[in-house]
């Protein structure tokens, strides 16, 4: 691992980037708390162009969103169950479609971090 800045506007703020079968993956750390990008490593898989696309179709599968709310039950006393209950429910169907933004708004999630700027997509993780 190689730190290529640290101590961003009062905040203990760490980037970091590993490398993952020839791939470089950005790992955020702010506050204690890593963050791995899912953009890199969609990125990795298909090039940089469709890294949405791939990061998309991840969140389309029932065992994705399974899992991401299983997290936030466990991590998030805010999350909305109910709202997850619905993307569950709907999780793999042909004509389910969810962006990482849609699923932060609509449950309070705070397991994917979304960065605007580039469409960077991070998801907490311990190293």
């Amino acid at each position: 691992m190689k730190t290529v800045c640290t101590n961003f506007a009062e905040r203990d703020i760490s980037i970091m980037k590993i490398t993952v079968q020839n791939t470089d993956v950005t790992v955020l750390s702010i506050q204690d708390q890593d963050y791995i990008s899912l953009t890199d490593m969609a990125s990795a898989k298909s090039g940089g162009s469709r890294a949405a696309d791939i990061i998309k179709n991840w969140m389309r599968n029932r065992y994705t969103i399974e899992f991401l709310g299983t997290w936030e039950v466990i991590h998030n006393p805010r999350f909305k169950v109910v709202e997850f209950d619905h993307f569950r429910m709907n999780a793999g169907l042909p004509s389910f479609v969810l962006s990482a933004s849609e699923w932060i708004e609509k449950t309070n999630a705070i397991g994917l971090v979304v960065k605007k700027a580039g469409m960077e997509v991070r998801m907490p993780i311990k190293i």
